[in-house]
């Protein structure tokens, strides 16, 4: 038998036939790469430029390949052939039914289209075949919310956003839309029950201005940046939240109660970017130099210098430092000062204003000396007008009466401090 077979495979003419065979399937292999790899590039094509032309050649080139009538079906819906569109995508999806990308896709035409009912269902079938992926869900989730299911919605939306972290501030932003500002709601609808998400509600609270909230979501997290924390101090600050805004900003830091001014001896470095209630140092300020001075000090181991060499304006200050204050109490600012060979039409003064509103002038220090190499020791009281909370304490130059008003020399400055008097202001 072995030998009758071994004689029919050597035969000429099987041997022929076999070669002509594997030509035959190499060419229609190479044919169906070619094929393919053409109805590909309609495919990029078709989805990248939104042309519905490459779309259906890709169709026509292989029309069993589910890529080649997804990209028709996304040319057809840019032409607004939304039905058509939807056709072709069920025939993608009947070609590769495990693929999750294509029921979604299904589903979010289906509920562009209006049709809430066949969305759920094709979203399900997302679900199903990815149910730990963030897409599926979210869309299911937003879906169903649209649809007043609120609780199977925010099951899903949850564990999307558990997922993919990065959908934290979306779910958030439902919650709040959902509980209508409720903030305690919207804690539950989100469950902020993660130190990631407490951060994230924490930062979102503090932009809607919701100061208290934004203080008791701070305080239940164990470990918050430095970067995050800069940016609450700032968000409150800026809807005038003072108080809660120190409570953010002192963290592990030692405020001295009998002085209120931090650093008042300028011993830690001064930054540009110092926010919260530090002192702040003013960007570009022609002609206006600061640098720490550990060879003059009035206390503590530096000072304060600040160098004149030109025209320079005389607002905003260049230094300032905002802080608490009690409203309708009278507050006394002391500071040490020495200066060399100052020489101007407006000489630096120290200032406080109002930290909310139009910072109304609340009081200021006499011009500081031109020419005092000895330090002098000055201080000066205000009234904190009622409903005021915080004020600013800055240091600048007098107003000049002519322009342009340049001033040169240097001053030192040391030993902030500011006190509140026992005694209400009498009227």
């Amino acid at each position: 038998m072995q030998t009758t077979l071994h004689r029919f495979a050597s035969h000429p003419a099987v041997r022929l036939s076999g070669v002509l065979v594997a030509i035959a399937f190499s060419i229609w292999t190479i044919q169906a790469a070619a094929t393919l790899g053409l109805s590909r590039l309609f495919v990029r094509y078709a989805i990248g430029m939104g042309d519905p032309a490459a779309g259906k050649q890709a169709v026509r080139l292989t029309p069993m390949d589910p890529e080649s009538h997804l990209a028709n079906a996304e040319g057809l819906s840019i032409t607004g052939q939304h039905l058509e569109a939807i056709t072709e995508l069920e025939r993608a999806v009947a070609l590769r039914p495990s693929d999750y990308t294509l029921w979604l896709s299904l589903g979010l035409l289906r509920d562009q289209l209006g049709d809430p009912s066949a969305a759920l269902a094709a979203f399900d079938e997302a679900v199903k075949r990815a149910p730990f992926y963030s897409q599926p869900r979210w869309q299911r989730g937003n879906l169903l919310l649209r649809t007043g299911q609120y609780e199977a919605a925010f099951t899903d939306l949850n564990q999307a956003a558990r997922s993919e972290p990065e959908l934290i501030p979306n779910l958030i932003d439902l919650a709040w839309a959902v509980s209508k500002g409720d903030s305690k709601l919207t804690e539950q609808l989100a469950q902020i029950n993660t130190e990631q998400m407490g951060i994230a509600f924490a930062r979102f609270l503090a932009r809607q201005g919701n100061a208290t909230e934004t203080l008791t979501q701070f305080h239940a997290i164990r470990v918050v940046p430095g970067g995050i924390r800069r940016e609450l101090v700032e968000q409150l600050l800026a809807k005038d939240a003072f108080k809660e805004a120190f409570e953010i900003w002192k963290g592990e830091q030692t405020i001295e109660a009998a002085t209120l001014i931090y650093d008042g001896g300028f011993e830690a470095p001064l930054t540009f970017d110092q926010g919260g209630f530090g002192w702040r140092v003013t960007r570009s300020l022609p002609a206006v130099a600061l640098a720490m001075d550990s060879s003059k000090a009035h206390s503590g181991s530096k000072s304060l210098r600040v160098e004149f060499s030109g025209d320079s304006s005389t607002e905003p200050p260049f230094v300032s430092q905002l802080m608490l204050a009690e409203s309708s109490r009278r507050y006394r600012v002391s500071f040490a000062a020495r200066s060399e060979d100052v020489v101007s039409g407006g000489l630096p003064v120290v200032v406080v204003r109002a930290a909310a509103g139009i910072k109304l002038q609340l009081g200021r220090s006499a011009p500081l000396s031109k020419g005092s190499r000895d330090w002098q020791v000055s201080s000066f009281e205000f009234d904190v007008p009622a409903e005021t909370t915080a004020v600013l304490v800055g240091v600048q130059r007098e107003s000049c009466a002519t322009s342009p008003c340049p001033a040169f020399g240097a001053i030192w400055l040391d030993s902030f401090s500011m006190e509140q008097m026992k005694q209400n202001r009498e009227r």
